[in-house]
C-alpha cells in the first residue's frame, strides 16, 4: 500500500471515529419521539394558551414533534404526578403555574411527588401580578383607605379569592401581618363568583389574577398589585411595595418542569428552546393579550426563582396553618 493511500484510510477513520463522536454527543442530548407538553387545567385556560404557544415554537429547534396534553384535576398536582410517573427521557414536559410546586407541598401532607427532588426547573415562561381589588361602588379608593376602613369596621375585614388554599389566599394573609389587620378569607368555587360578589358589594374587596376588561371597564377598581415593581400589563396600578408594604410581594407564574433524573445537557437544550420561544415578538403579544408577560428564564435562573418562592411562602403559610389534606 502506497503512502498516499495509508494516509487517506487513516483520514477516512478519522472522519468515521468523528462522525460516531458527533452522533454519540447528539443522541445524549437528542430526543428520540414526540415530546409532550402537559397541563394540569382545561383548554382554554392560561397554562394551555402558553403551552400551544410554545408548542408550536419549539417543534423545529428541537427537531420533534410537540403535542399539549390537558390532564386536569387536583389543581394541577394530577399533572405533577404524571411526570414524575414519566420516564426520565425529555419527552415529558410539566407547564405549570406556582401553586403545585411551591404551595402545595406546604400545605399538603400527602402527596405522590416532592418537587424539590422529583423535578427539575427547565424556564420560567411568563409572569403576572395578582391585584387586590374592590367594587365600583366602594368607598375606598386606595390601599390607605381600604387599610384604615378594615381596622375601622373589622367585623367586616375579609377579602374573597377563588381558591382556598393558593398563593392568592396566602398573599392576603400576608397582608394581614403586614397591616396588622386580622383578615378573614373568603374562599369562591372560581373566578366568576368571586368578580359578581365583588362588583355587587358582597365581600368587601378580593385577590386575584382579574381580566384586565374589568379594570378598564371600571366594574372593578384595582388597589395593589403584587410585582416587585409595576407590572407592564397595569402600568396605573401601585404595588403593594410602593404602598408602604415592602413585604407583600408574590408574582404568580408558570414554568416547565422536566423529571429530576433528566440529564442536564438535554434539560439545557429545552430550556434554551422554550426561553427563546417565549421571548419572540409575535409570542410575548399574544402572552400579552391574555394577561401574561412573557420572561423567558433559563433553568439555572428559574432555580434560584422557585427556591425563593419557597422561602417566601414557607412562613405565611405555616402562620396560617392550613392543611389541603
Amino acid at each position: 500500500m502506497t503512502f498516499n493511500k495509508i494516509r487517506r484510510a487513516l483520514l477516512a477513520l478519522c472522519v468515521g471515529a468523528a462522525a460516531l463522536g458527533v452522533a454519540h454527543a447528539q443522541g445524549s442530548e437528542g430526543l428520540s419521539g414526540p415530546v409532550r407538553l402537559v397541563v394540569g387545567f382545561p383548554a382554554g385556560g392560561a397554562g394551555d394558551i402558553i403551552a400551544r404557544v410554545v408548542a408550536d415554537k419549539i417543534a423545529g429547534p428541537l427537531g420533534v414533534t410537540v403535542i399539549v396534553e390537558n390532564k386536569p384535576g387536583a389543581g394541577g398536582r394530577v399533572a405533577a404526578e404524571l411526570l414524575k410517573a414519566a420516564p426520565a427521557d425529555g419527552r415529558t414536559v410539566l407547564i405549570t403555574p406556582l401553586a403545585p410546586i411551591v404551595i402545595a407541598p406546604l400545605t399538603f401532607q400527602k402527596l405522590n411527588y416532592k418537587s424539590d427532588t422529583d423535578f427539575v426547573p427547565v424556564a420560567q415562561l411568563v409572569k403576572f401580578p395578582l391585584s387586590l381589588a374592590v367594587g365600583k361602588d366602594s368607598p375606598n379608593t386606595s390601599l390607605k383607605d381600604l387599610v384604615a376602613w378594615f381596622k375601622a369596621h373589622p367585623q367586616q375585614a375579609s377579602f374573597g379569592t377563588s381558591a382556598a388554599g393558593s398563593q392568592l389566599h396566602f398573599l392576603g394573609l400576608m397582608l394581614g401581618q403586614a397591616a396588622h389587620i386580622d383578615l378573614v378569607h373568603v374562599p369562591y368555587q372560581g373566578g366568576t363568583p368571586l368578580i359578581t360578589d365583588l362588583i355587587g358589594g358582597q365581600v368587601p374587596s378580593a385577590i386575584d389574577a382579574f381580566p384586565l376588561e374589568f379594570h378598564k371597564a371600571g366594574k372593578i377598581r384595582l388597589l395593589a398589585s403584587s410585582g416587585e415593581s409595576r407590572s407592564p400589563l397595569l402600568p396605573d396600578v401601585p404595588t403593594f411595595k410602593e404602598q408602604g408594604y415592602p413585604t407583600v410581594v408574590g408574582e404568580a407564574w408558570f414554568g416547565a418542569f422536566m423529571s429530576a433524573k433528566t440529564s442536564p445537557a438535554l434539560v439545557q437544550r429545552v430550556s434554551e428552546a422554550m426561553a427563546s420561544a417565549v421571548q419572540q415578538p409575535d409570542v410575548r403579544q399574544k402572552l400579552a393579550a391574555a394577561g401574561l408577560e412573557a420572561t423567558g428564564l433559563k433553568a439555572p435562573e428559574f432555580a434560584r426563582l422557585v427556591a425563593a418562592d419557597q422561602a417566601r411562602w414557607k412562613p405565611v403559610i405555616e402562620v396560617s396553618g392550613f392543611k389541603g389534606d
